[in-house]
């Protein structure tokens, strides 16, 4: 099918409306976003004067939705200008409208008469050949399109996002009985390369896929805590980032999501799944039921399983639910010995192989919570999908797991995990057993950089496909690995590129990663044809080692601190003047010294949730490894008059020192650490690598060359010192900063100024260099700076003195 998608029309302006509308406006679709008619007035309306035939009234519940969607937090949107990529209306004046777009979303309330309704006043308008599909979390597409045209059956399908749309990534296509199997590969492929999802092509079943194991797998720890005697936090703290899975864990996720629609899906799959063998898992305990009665809902009516409350000091305290005497009590620490022997154990999927085997209530909870899911997903193939991998897809991008079941199932061992079945009195679908019987004992397996995995009709292990757009570091780091030391491993891309992929703990930048990315531009220069900066690790860099700054600060060992910053700073200039083109792939948090090398490279292909900003100020510093000097290089290259310089400079200025981070990578550019016309965005964070190595080969293709060095950089002096002076001691007066503060607001300034010159002056860039590493070393003998450094180490939150 070649189609393209210029513009889409959202029905339901809701909140998974608004969303959905929003995140098309963030890849540049046009969106027209409907919703009904009010019937009645409210009172603002009325004290206006205003009729129910005004177009203000008319469209009010679409404008109040998307106007609410776009102030919350996080936001829906990458950029608060693309919200003009949105046309409102409603579904009596605007419906017609519908005839000119390409796809039609339907988003309204989940019941099937409704539903249907909406489709039958949607096919008088539609254009024959449109896209129209369902966001529906669990009623069955047949019954949708029954009464149709067949050219509307055949284009119809359901496509389930998960809220929130712009984050979460599962992308579920479930096909109707007459869905044309081009609009099926044509929706799949739109998710994945358009919309930055993990498409899934699921059976219409019960909850579908994502659903289905999600629920179940919530559902059968609401029950193990009874039995267990565990307590809310303690599930929670098994069930988190130690087997990694978002911090809200489990009951905390609940809260957030609401416990009605948890409830609402699992009723939905106890009602209509009666032929599952764990069907009376999915009826509700009794805890829930008095929680649904007394409307503990979770974070929607201000209390759930956890409850914000206030003592009699004022002071803020989180109550935890206890579920035998249904009372809010302060909360309980969980600790666990099975816990403390993956402290050392980096990698997630290196866990479960020791969590698994621990002798306390932890290692049991482990055993018994992966046995009965282990079972349940074996018994769903093939009723909600004939491909194993599609469930471990679901589950990693629509809840967050980093491993899905059957790749922690893997993990543990096939033998391991059907141990653990038998030990719950559960049985394992027939197709393991024969897996097993044929010698085959995992379910995944790696070859020549793909992910195969075991098929079960033709009992073989396949390719999954679509992997050709991806580059997957984990499938080619020990067969492609060049050079590797305790910061980087170094990857041959092919095709001439290298890859540098940060080793060390939350990738900071220390002299190892240093020595790596130096060892990495020399074999570069030598032996390839470019180099890209890329890890697929949940953040690229939360900047330099401040640990280590923090123990030679305190030992006054200046020199080797010197040292230190000069390498740093050495780095990031070859990262730029290299004789081989370099380009960043950042994503997720990208801070401090992880922009710094951003701000650097030739080329910045950045993932669209790109976390990036010069964050130094909040541990007491200044950017010391070249992001001061940069932005005064960037802040003189847009100087356009001599009246506005000092403005422009300002602007880099207030940057730094407010610390700023942009919310997307799009923000990034009006912070001016991404650039227009050189850097790219891609919203699909598995296509980055592969499209960094793209740009890192044409730039080499199309002959690069070593930049000369610049000694062109227009600096003020003291023409725009005295402004910055004069400004940081009106805000120490004013209380906005406080002295410390106001010091290190000085010493960027006297950076970007260019020191204390007596006239604009032309300079290069070492002279600013040299300027902003005084700065760092000085503001490194502070106390108050070590203060902060020390806090900030201590509790990853920086300190405002």
């Amino acid at each position: 099918m070649n189609k393209h998608i210029k513009k889409v029309a959202v029905i339901g302006s809701g909140i998974m409306g608004s969303g959905i509308a929003c995140h098309f406006a963030n890849i540049g679709v046009e969106v027209l976003l409907l919703d009904i008619v009010p019937r009645e007035l409210n009172d603002k309306e009325k004290a206006k004067g205003l009729t129910l035939q005004d177009k203000v009234v008319r469209n009010r519940m679409v404008n109040d939705s998307l106007s609410a969607a776009l102030k919350s937090k996080p936001s829906p949107i990458y950029h608060q200008k693309f919200a003009n990529r949105i046309t409102t209306g409603n579904m009596e004046d605007d419906i017609s409208k519908v005839s000119k777009v390409d796809w039609i979303i339907e988003v309204v309330v989940e019941r099937l008469d409704i539903k249907k309704q909406v489709f039958e006043n949607l096919e008088k308008y539609r254009t024959p050949g449109t896209l129209i599909t369902s966001n529906t979390s669990g009623i069955p597409i047949k019954f949708m399109s029954e009464g149709r045209s067949e050219d509307f059956q055949k284009h119809f399908c359901g496509t389930h996002f998960f809220n929130p749309a712009r984050y979460l990534k599962l992308f579920e296509i479930i096909p109707g009985p007459k869905t044309d199997a081009d609009v099926l590969s044509f929706l799949n492929g739109y998710g994945e390369k358009y919309l930055g999802k993990t498409s899934v092509v699921a059976k219409d079943t019960p909850a579908f896929i994502g659903n289905r194991i999600g629920i179940f797998s919530i559902q059968s720890l609401f029950h193990m805590v009874k039995d267990m005697d565990m307590t809310v936090e303690e599930v929670d703290k098994l069930t988190g980032p130690v087997i990694g899975r978002p911090k809200s864990a489990t009951f905390r996720t609940v809260d957030v999501v609401g416990l009605d629609t948890l409830v609402h899906v699992a009723n939905g799959i106890y009602d209509n799944c009666s032929d599952d063998e764990r069907h009376d898992l999915f009826k509700l305990p009794g805890f829930i039921d008095t929680m649904m009665e007394n409307k503990w809902l979770g974070s929607k009516t201000g209390q759930g399983f956890y409850k914000k409350s206030k003592d009699d000091k004022g002071k803020t305290e989180i109550l935890t639910l206890d579920l035998d005497t249904m009372d809010y009590r302060s909360k309980k620490s969980a600790k666990f010995a099975t816990l403390e022997l993956t402290k050392t154990i980096d990698k997630v999927v290196d866990r479960f192989s020791v969590l698994v085997g621990g002798k306390d209530k932890a290692g049991e909870f482990y055993r018994k919570s992966f046995g009965q899911l282990f079972a349940y997903v074996s018994h769903r193939i093939p009723e909600i999908t004939d491909e194993l991998y599609k469930i471990d897809d679901a589950m990693k991008a629509g809840f967050g797991w980093e491993h899905g079941p059957f790749q922690i199932w893997d993990s543990v061992g096939l033998e391991k995990g059907l141990e653990f079945i038998k030990a719950e009195g559960l049985e394992v679908a027939a197709w393991v057993q024969d897996m097993k019987a044929s010698g085959k004992d995992s379910f995944y397996t790696v070859k020549e950089g793909s992910t195969y995995f075991y098929d079960i009709p033709s009992k073989s292990i396949e390719k999954i496909p679509g992997q050709d757009s991806f580059i997957i570091l984990d499938n080619i780091r020990k067969s492609k690995e060049v050079f590797k030391n305790s910061g980087v491993v170094v990857e041959d891309l092919g095709d001439g590129i290298l890859n540098v992929e940060f080793q060390s703990k939350m990738n900071t930048i220390g002299g190892d990663v240093l020595a790596g990315l130096n060892k990495a531009i020399d074999m570069a220069e030598k032996d390839f044809q470019g180099l890209v900066v890329g890890n697929q690790a949940a953040n690229f860099s939360v900047g330099a080692n401040i640990g280590m700054i923090f123990m030679m600060a305190v030992e006054q060992e200046y020199d080797e601190l010197n040292m230190a910053i000069k390498m740093f700073q050495d780095t990031m200039m070859r990262m730029r003047y290299s004789s081989i083109p370099t380009v960043s792939a950042p994503h997720g948090m990208t801070l401090g010294g992880g922009c710094e090398l951003s701000l650097h490279a030739d080329m910045v292909v950045a993932a669209a949730e790109t976390y990036i900003g010069l964050v130094e100020f909040g541990v007491g510093v200044i950017p010391g490894g070249g992001g001061s000097k940069e932005f005064a290089v960037r802040a003189q290259d847009t100087f356009k008059k001599n009246d506005v310089e000092l403005n422009v400079l300002q602007e880099y200025f207030l940057t730094i020192g407010m610390a700023k981070v942009s919310t997307s990578a799009y923000e990034a550019f009006d912070l001016g650490i991404l650039q227009h016309g050189k850097d790219v965005v891609v919203v699909n964070k598995d296509r980055q690598i592969a499209t960094a190595k793209a740009y890192a080969k044409l730039m080499a293709k199309q002959g690069y060359t070593q930049p000369v060095k610049r000694s062109d950089i227009k600096v003020l002096g003291k023409q725009a010192l005295g402004m910055f002076l004069v400004g940081t001691d009106s805000m120490e007066a004013s209380h906005y900063i406080s002295e410390h503060d106001k010091k290190i607001a000085n010493k960027l300034a006297y950076v970007m100024a260019g020191g204390d010159l007596s006239e604009p002056t032309l300079v290069n860039e070492q002279y600013l260099l040299d300027l902003e590493r005084e700065a760092f070393l000085s503001l490194c003998t502070e106390r108050k700076t070590l203060e902060r450094i020390q806090h900030m180490l201590k509790t990853g939150k920086p300190l405002r003195n």
